[in-house]
C-alpha cells in the first residue's frame, strides 16, 4: 500500500476493504478482507517471498506477461510499418506505370521524375537522401523510412498518379514539374500538421527486409512458447479482482531511390 501511495495513486481504488460477517452461528464476527485490482496483485507478489511457490510462480508470471506485453508492442510497430511498406510498393508502381504513359520512358527519364518529387519533397534528390540516410549505392531508401516517413511518401506517390491523369499531362516535362508540385503539397501539409519536414524525420537502423525476418523469428518462438507451462501464463485473461485476506496476498527497384521500376 504504501507503493501506491508514494507513486499518488488510490489505495482504495486497488485495495478495496471489504467486511463481511462470519457465517459461524455461534459467535458472529467481522471479518476484513480485500480486493485486488491486478496493480495490487503485482505490487504483493513483486513483494512477498519467493521461496514461497506461489509467490515465486505469480513473480514468474508478471515476468513474463510483461516482457510479453513489450514484444507484442514492437511487434505492432513493425506490422505496421511493414504494412507501409507494402502500400508504398503499390503506390509507386502505379504512380511509374502512369508516368510512363506521359513520357516518361528510358531509366533516365524515371530517374529525374523520380528526383523531382523527392525535390519538392525533401529538397534533396534521391541520392542525396540516401547519402545522408548513411546508405549503400544499391539500398532503397524507401526500406528506410519510418511510418510517418512512409505513409508521406506513400500520399506523394498516389496524389501525383492522380495528378498526371487529371491535368491530362502528356510528356515528361509537364511529368516532372507535376510530380514535384506533389512533392511540395505533401510537404506544406506536414508543414501545416506541424510535424518535421521528411529530412528531419528519424532514420530506422534495420530495413525493412530486417524488421520481416525479425517479425518471423519472433512467430516461431511465439509458437515455440504456446505449449506447456509458458502457454498457462501466456494465456488471456479478462483479470477479474483477485481477493486476499490479512494474512495473504516484390520490389521493382533495387536502387537508393524509389520502387520506380
Amino acid at each position: 500500500m504504501e507503493s501506491c501511495r508514494n507513486v499518488e495513486l488510490s489505495v482504495e481504488q486497488h485495495f478495496i476493504r471489504v467486511e463481511t460477517q462470519s457465517p459461524t452461528a455461534r459467535r458472529r464476527y467481522t471479518v476484513v478482507d480485500y480486493h485486488l485490482s491486478r496493480y495490487a496483485c503485482y505490487l504483493i507478489i513483486e513483494n512477498a517471498d519467493p521461496s514461497k511457490e506461489a509467490v515465486a510462480l505469480g513473480q514468474t508470471y508478471f515476468a513474463i506477461r510483461t516482457h510479453h506485453d513489450e514484444i507484442s508492442t514492437t511487434r505492432e510497430q513493425a506490422r505496421r510499418l511493414v504494412e507501409e511498406r507494402e502500400k508504398l510498393k503499390r503506390y509507386h508502381r502505379v504512380l511509374f506505370e502512369t508516368a510512363h504513359g506521359r513520357g516518361v520512358l528510358t531509366p533516365a527519364d524515371f530517374a529525374v521524375f523520380e528526383d523531382h518529387g523527392y525535390l519538392g519533397m525533401y529538397h534533396e534528390t534521391a541520392q542525396q537522401i540516401g547519402v545522408r540516410k548513411d546508405l549503400k549505392p544499391r539500398q532503397n531508401i524507401s526500406d528506410f523510412m519510418g511510418v510517418t516517413e512512409m505513409a508521406a511518401n506513400g500520399f506523394r506517390a498516389a496524389l501525383a498518379s492522380e495528378m498526371l491523369v487529371s491535368e491530362d499531362v502528356q510528356e515528361k516535362d509537364a511529368a516532372n514539374q507535376t510530380h514535384y508540385r506533389t512533392g511540395s503539397i505533401v510537404r506544406k501539409a506536414m508543414e501545416d500538421a506541424q510535424v518535421p519536414p521528411p529530412e528531419k524525420l528519424p532514420t530506422p537502423s534495420r530495413s525493412i527486409q530486417e524488421i520481416k525476418r525479425e517479425l518471423a523469428r519472433q512467430q516461431r518462438i511465439e509458437e515455440e512458447d504456446c505449449t506447456g507451462l509458458w502457454a498457462l501464463l501466456l494465456e488471456p485473461s479478462s483479470e477479474p479482482l483477485a481477493q486476499s485476506d490479512d494474512s495473504s496476498a516484390s520490389d521493382p527497384s533495387n536502387s537508393a531511390g524509389a520502387d520506380s521500376q
